[in-house]
């Protein structure tokens, strides 16, 4: 039975409430310019357009997309897929010695040797709430002292926080069910009137309601509720499950501390010392999420089909490492270490969650990545939070300060950008509503609601979050990175950050009717611009010859470039 239609299910035991239809986002509007087509977004196609005038030619650069996995024969993604060239296709051989068989388009770090794979995960909250459970339930806190009475302190933080969540989902679940309770009355009368639990429309009709009222509505209810496909009580319960899924993949999945899908991948999860595991499914059971995502980035922009891309020149190279529920920090860490080493020079991240036990290690993936050249992408989350305040990692700030050289420590991932989400309107209204923000911790805001990319079965479809704002950010990036080569990672971050459309005026804190000031929501005070990115880039590039001209002429002798990392070989 097909339920996803069974809005009307609600309408058959709640009071109607008419609400007021969305306005349409514009076609295509994240590639739209703001001052031009007076919508907030990236200005992508008029860069690109620009940058053809002129008669630049860009190179091609690898973005990889860390998430769900991705449908890599999509009409409009299949030729901008990355292809391992030393690795040849089905052969059940590493032909590169990379630690991963067949990785023709990248790698799936939550799948099995034996081709499973995890799509339902638990929270980290929940894991943690597991993990400290079995060290502290039983403790007598009074015996505690130094780092151990440190950790029980964190442990009773995470058990108040996942006992209210899980608290908070049954009420909710209990909501549901009390809705759905009219429909299961209406089939329990039925039932009773013919004797058995399954039964047909013709065998309904045959129920005697003579001069039982209430008998004869249920009767009408279960006839309405069969020809919405509801044919049983199989299907109620189904129907209860979908109608409240979210809330039962968190009591089923997310918050469930008897559910542990790691037998499928066959590794121990917190043993960071094994790199290689995993298959090489790149799309996985939903690859909804990364199919999105990668098509905001790149899709085809030469074909007549679907939608365009932010960027051309890209090769997506695909990491699955995000499954429905919190991604594991060991997964995170070795996905960025693929990515860098198969030539990735932007990763795109959109994802992220409340709690980072083995922070350390994505740390030190991030410190790899930025040594490499390589910008990092992420999103900053949709909960309407201030991320000066609350966690949401991974984020740039390193739990250890790092060292550089003798006086000096790196305290943040000096290439790492965190992106806001915009709604397409202008005004007041233009950040979007569940966007994350944070004058210190978000770079910038980028198009986040409504945009219209490729999604699973060679389909196209919507989809609001940062997760969306990342993408067109980070599609911004690689137009940079393509036709600006000898532009370190820093560079871009930086020609980002301060190329944006500053933006003037009030507008509506995220999850709030509160007005202030645009410049109290990120650090660069404005919104993402790829015209005003490449403007800037060619002067960076002029300054930066002319500079190497005058060393030369100085005698200084050859100056030492940083060009951008090609992909390895």
């Amino acid at each position: 039975m097909n339920i996803k239609n069974l809005v009307a299910v609600a309408a058959l035991c709640l009071p109607v409430v008419q609400a007021t239809a969305q306005s349409k986002a514009p076609e295509h509007w994240f590639n739209l310019e703001q001052s031009k087509d007076n919508v907030n977004g990236t200005g992508g196609d008029d860069a690109l357009q620009r940058l053809k005038q002129k008669g630049k030619k860009g190179q091609t650069v690898i973005v990889a997309v860390l998430d769900s996995g991705v449908e890599v024969d999509h009409e409009d993604l299949k030729d901008v897929m990355w292809t391992n060239p030393n690795e040849i296709p089905g052969n059940g051989k590493d032909d590169d010695n990379n630690g991963y068989i067949d990785d023709i388009h990248g790698w799936n770090f939550l799948g099995g040797k034996d081709g499973r794979n995890i799509n339902h995960e638990s929270l980290e909250l929940t894991r943690e709430y597991v993990r400290l459970g079995k060290k502290f339930a039983s403790v007598d806190a009074n015996s505690l002292s130094g780092a151990d009475k440190k950790e029980y302190e964190y442990y009773l933080g995470v058990k108040e926080a996942f006992e209210d969540q899980r608290a908070g989902a049954q009420r909710q679940m209990e909501k549901v069910t009390e809705q759905l309770k009219p429909i299961e009355s209406a089939f329990d009368a039925v039932e009773k009137a013919l004797g058995k639990t399954e039964f047909t429309q013709d065998e309904l009709g045959t129920v005697n309601v003579s001069g039982n009222a209430e008998l004869q509505a249920s009767v009408e209810m279960v006839k309405r509720m069969m020809g919405q496909g509801m044919a049983s009580r199989k299907d109620l319960e189904d129907a209860k499950k979908q109608m409240s899924e979210q809330v039962y993949n968190q009591l089923e999945y997310q918050l469930n501390p008897n559910f542990n899908p790691r037998d499928i991948v066959g590794d121990d999860p917190y043993d960071t010392s094994n790199r290689f595991y995993g298959n090489n499914d790149y799309e996985g059971p939903d690859a909804f999420h990364g199919t999105h995502v990668a098509g905001i980035i790149a899709a085809n922009r030469n074909n007549a089909a679907g939608i365009r891309g932010v960027a051309d020149n890209v090769k997506i190279m695909t990491v699955r490492c995000v499954p429905d529920g919190d991604e594991r920090d060991k997964d995170v860490a070795n996905a960025i270490y693929y990515a860098v080493d198969n030539g990735a020079s932007i990763i795109n991240m959109s994802f992220g969650k409340g709690y980072s036990p083995q922070q350390d290690y994505v740390d030190a993936a991030m410190r790899y990545a930025a040594e490499h050249d390589v910008l990092l992408v992420h999103a900053a989350g949709n909960d309407a939070s201030n991320n000066d305040t609350d966690t949401n990692f991974p984020n740039d700030g390193y739990n250890k300060a790092v060292k550089r050289g003798l006086f000096k420590k790196e305290k943040s991932v000096p290439t790492w950008m965190e992106i806001g989400a915009l709604h397409y309107r202008t005004g007041e209204g233009r950040v979007a509503r569940f966007s994350n923000y944070g004058k210190k911790n978000v770079d910038l805001f980028s198009p986040g609601v409504q945009l219209y990319s490729t999604v699973p079965d060679g389909g196209y479809g919507n989809a609001s979050g940062t997760s969306m704002a990342c993408p067109a950010a980070a599609g911004v990036a690689a137009v940079l990175r393509s036709y600006y080569p000898e532009l370190s990672a820093v560079q871009v971050k930086s020609i980002l950050e301060k190329s944006v459309n500053k933006q003037t005026g009030e507008v509506n804190k995220p999850g709030t009717t509160e007005k202030v000031a645009f410049t109290e929501l990120c650090v660069s005070g404005g919104t993402i611009s790829a015209p005003n990115a490449v403007e800037l880039a060619e002067k960076t590039k002029a300054a930066k010859a002319s500079s190497k001209a005058i060393w030369r002429e100085a005698g200084a002798g050859k100056i030492k470039t940083n060009l951008a990392r090609q992909p390895r070989a």
